[in-house]
């Protein structure tokens, strides 16, 4: 029998069975399988699909020895606009002394300026910036009943800043507007946000505060909230940007709180409300989460 020449290595010796891979092993598994008419194909297929069809290794290029500072990572976020069947609902929660929706004292969302993405700089009469380590919010929106991405809602989303001051309402903040901004949800049911990682300041665990409307006309009408909640940061991100300069408070803070004595995320220990995080406390991190509403 013709020996395959995929099995021949460069001196022209046929290589051994032990030698040949990965994909060898599959494609052999496979075939006793089928011999054997235990199962179809369909998981092992999908395997092969993802293995390459060269046994021989592939170089590639190596990758820069250090990320950039300024570089900030975007989220791929896997929703996708279809069903999936129910899902958790995200718990409510308080949207906190300092919302500026209008429900205590200040009202941003009726300012022009308020629907956009990048939500580090202030708007308006000033146009201060927010420093800190960059971090992009992807918020994905679905129905807790069947799974459904919610197309064209409109979400508000704010948080602290470096200092751990929020924006219209710390000493000395109070005409700055940073840190604050709505958004509608795309196809998916999501939205993106590009900011800077938040302190953790006295009593809380880092967050992100987040409402829900059924979109964004009556988001900036202050109408009615499909949802409020907040994003629990996890811990090894928050230790490892806090590490950084600029956020020295915040290490003595976080040593004194946790998830399960947190006012807010005790009662679950925030199971529903974690992001999932990629990236580095140099390049910037990127957070996501998808919530049922």
């Amino acid at each position: 029998m013709t020996t395959d020449p995929r099995w021949i290595d460069a001196e022209g010796n046929e290589i051994d069975e032990d030698h040949r891979g990965l994909v060898y092993d599959i494609r052999t598994l496979v075939d006793r399988r089928r011999a054997l008419g235990i199962f179809g194909g369909v998981g092992l297929t999908a395997l092969l699909a993802a293995c390459a069809a060269d046994p021989e290794p592939t170089a590639t290029a190596s990758p820069s020895a250090s990320a950039s500072a300024s570089a900030t990572p975007t989220p791929t976020p896997s929703a996708t606009a279809a069903a999936s069947g129910p899902i958790d609902e995200v718990p409510d929660e308080t949207g906190g002394p300092y919302p500026g929706d209008g429900s205590n004292g200040v009202n941003v969302l009726d300012d022009s300026g308020i629907v956009r993405s990048d939500i580090r700089s202030s708007f308006g009469s000033s146009t201060t910036v927010a420093q800190g380590v960059p971090l992009t919010i992807a918020l994905t929106v679905r129905d807790a009943a069947t799974g459904s991405a919610l197309v064209g809602a409109g979400v508000y989303l704010w948080h602290c800043d470096r200092d751990g001051g929020y924006s219209l309402y710390s000493n000395g903040l109070e005409n700055e507007n940073y840190l604050r901004g709505v958004q509608e949800t795309d196809a998916n049911g999501t939205v993106t946000f590009t900011s800077i990682y938040p302190a953790c300041y006295t009593g809380r665990w880092p967050h992100i505060h987040f409402e829900v409307y059924s979109d964004v006309a009556t988001a900036v009408a202050s109408g009615p909230i499909v949802k409020t909640s907040q994003i629990a940061l996890p811990q090894e991100t928050d230790a490892a940007v806090y590490a950084t300069a600029g956020y020295e408070q915040s290490v003595r803070n976080l040593s004194q709180v946790s998830l399960s004595t947190d006012n807010v995320f005790s009662d679950d220990g925030g199971i529903h409300q974690i992001a999932n995080m990629s990236g580095s406390a140099s390049a910037g991190y990127a957070a996501a989460l998808t919530i049922g509403v």
